[in-house]
């Protein structure tokens, strides 16, 4: 089955390190072994008749089946059937992982639908945009992202040569492809990536042209080193059943010298090509939709666990919790109404591509960016000082002092073993490393939020709501005449 493939896959050559050793085996070490279990057995629901139509679909060219991220949409039942994928995938992991490859994959598609429009920034690009995106689909290819340059000196720009130095950049071409040097960030799944998309948010000048490119990059190319945060993955699936299963690991990556074939070259050289490319709103648009339909799935989660805490202690009754609670619903039906408006004011591109309505996309993006960090601080405040009364693990149920554990642990409407073992699924979110790593990772993995909200601004329409402002404004009159 594709699971088993995909695990037997990264033991491939590729150099990936933690805590300054080495891994000689991805899959069976322990850091990454919960989370490549969750992914094998969401890879295997491909394979298995009685779900796979609800995260696939049926390839013509093949006669396989292939992720719903592949899916170029060009009817609203294709268009649901995206997110139909997305969101299966999501609630099977509780919102927890959001790079399960399926928005690295939708942006490939995104790239690959508007083949014929970006051909016109390189007479290339359709070719090998086409090749990658049809190997991409039929391997069941691990896609993931790394756009972010190193936290160096944010105060200087690629003018400074300490700082274009470290910056990935292309320090030669030769006839096979380009050879690059420096560092990206964050690359979210990368000890499990089969290759990397690589680009940057930089506003290039047209003399930034070694730092100008948009790469395809395998994880196993010679010279690239996967260097990871420390591990936050449990081995007490009991005690820590998030953490257990569900620990994304986020990396940099070292480039010494790699070299990325011409055929793995999307662009390069041409500072406003790339921009024209990262701005391209088909792939943004199937991207970014994969975001929002997961985020309703973990606000869904968090939620549910808040409601289950709530009824464990006795405390629904009170108004003020009830308040905190109904804001948690009020926080789901905003995002989930704003997936719901993206699709149904979809519009086909120049290429016939129905393209989810951006502007919804943006704005749940934006408000997400504040909706989860208030979520996790209502469950902090609903179960106040439950979750650091719990005892140190569910074992402790089974020892001496069971007894009297069963009696003082007794939950309102739930035993005292099922209220700690929720206290200790809600600690995974609020307190452990893992719920410390997701709470920072929604406040900043759509970019600067400050940035996101700005440009929703200018990018907006300004004078569809200034124009009925100025319009009633010349009605109002002086003396009898219109001002001016």
């Amino acid at each position: 089955m594709r699971g088993e493939a995909f695990l037997q896959s990264l033991n491939d050559g590729r150099n990936v390190w933690l805590e300054g050793i080495q891994v000689p085996n991805v899959p069976a070490h322990a850091a990454f072994k919960g989370t490549l279990e969750t992914i094998r057995q969401l890879f295997n629901m491909l394979d298995d008749p009685a779900v796979r139509d609800s995260v696939g679909y049926k390839v013509e060219s093949t006669g396989k089946y292939a992720h719903s991220s592949f899916l170029v949409p060009y009817t609203r039942e294709q268009l649901a059937q995206r997110s139909s994928s997305f969101d299966r995938w999501s609630q099977e992991t509780h919102g927890m992982m959001s790079r399960l490859s399926d928005y690295a994959r939708s942006l490939v598609t995104g790239w690959y639908a508007a083949r014929d429009e970006l051909s016109q920034l390189d007479p290339h690009f359709k070719d090998k945009i086409t090749r990658y995106y049809e190997q991409a689909r039929d391997n069941d290819l691990f896609l993931t992202t790394a756009i972010i340059d190193p936290q160096i000196d944010r105060s200087k720009n690629l003018d400074d040569k300490r700082i274009a130095e470290r910056f990935l950049h292309v320090v030669r071409e030769t006839s096979e492809g380009i050879v690059v040097r420096g560092a990206k960030m964050i690359a979210t799944g990368a000890p499990y990536t089969h290759d990397f998309i690589i680009s940057s948010f930089l506003k290039f000048e047209a003399a930034n042209r070694s730092h100008a490119h948009v790469l395809i990059v395998p994880a196993n190319s010679p010279g690239l080193h996967i260097v990871c945060r420390e591990s936050f993955a449990s081995t007490s699936e009991l005690n820590h059943p998030l953490s257990a299963n569900y620990d994304e690991m986020d990396a940099v990556l070292f480039f010494d010298d790699v070299l990325i074939p011409w055929e793995r070259v999307l662009l390069f050289g041409d500072a406003q090509k790339v921009l024209t490319l990262r701005d391209n709103k088909t792939a943004n648009a199937l991207a970014f939709h994969q975001n929002i339909v997961r985020y309703v799935a973990k606000l869904e989660f968090v939620t549910g666990v808040a409601f289950a805490i709530t009824e464990s202690i006795g405390a629904q009754g009170f108004l003020h919790v009830q308040e905190k609670l109904g804001e948690l619903l009020t926080q789901i039906d905003v995002i989930k109404a704003l997936v719901l408006a993206s699709e149904a004011q979809a519009k086909p591109d120049k290429s016939g591509v129905l393209v989810p309505e951006l502007s919804f996309i943006h704005t749940a993006r934006n408000i997400g960016t504040k909706f989860y960090p208030r979520a996790i601080e209502i469950l902090q405040q609903v179960g106040g000082g439950g979750f650091v009364q719990a005892p140190s693990g569910i074992e402790d149920f089974y020892g001496p002092l069971a007894d009297l554990m069963h009696n003082y642990f007794e939950g309102a409407s739930v035993s005292a073993e099922k209220k700690v073992q929720l206290l200790k699924l809600a600690w995974d979110l609020i307190g452990s490393p893992l719920g410390s790593r997701h709470e920072l990772y929604e406040r900043f993995y759509a970019g600067d939020p400050v940035r996101g909200y700005a440009n929703h601004f200018l990018s907006f329409d300004k004078e569809r709501l200034t124009a009925p402002v100025w319009n009633l404004l010349k009605k109002v009159s002086k003396d009898g005449k219109t001002l001016v």
